[in-house]
């Protein structure tokens, strides 16, 4: 796709229903890989699947170290 134009996230067969709030939540906590660097499908898709207020919010918590997700 070209630069700023993303498609949107594949199905994925394990989140069939329309609400994705788990699928979004999986991707964010899927986004690192080993190294520190967001793994780029990951994170166009839970930008794609996330209001943007739950990413920041997120992404806040993990900053202050209280996250209640593993990551």
């Amino acid at each position: 796709a070209p630069q700023g134009k993303w498609t949107p996230p594949p199905l994925d067969p394990r989140f069939p229903n329309q609400n994705q709030t788990r699928n979004c939540y999986q991707k964010f906590l899927a986004r690192r890989g080993k190294s520190t660097q967001p793994c780029e499908y990951y994170f166009r898709v839970y930008h794609s699947l996330c209001p943007i207020s739950w990413v920041q919010r997120w992404e806040q918590q993990i900053h202050h170290q209280t996250f209640a997700g593993k990551i």
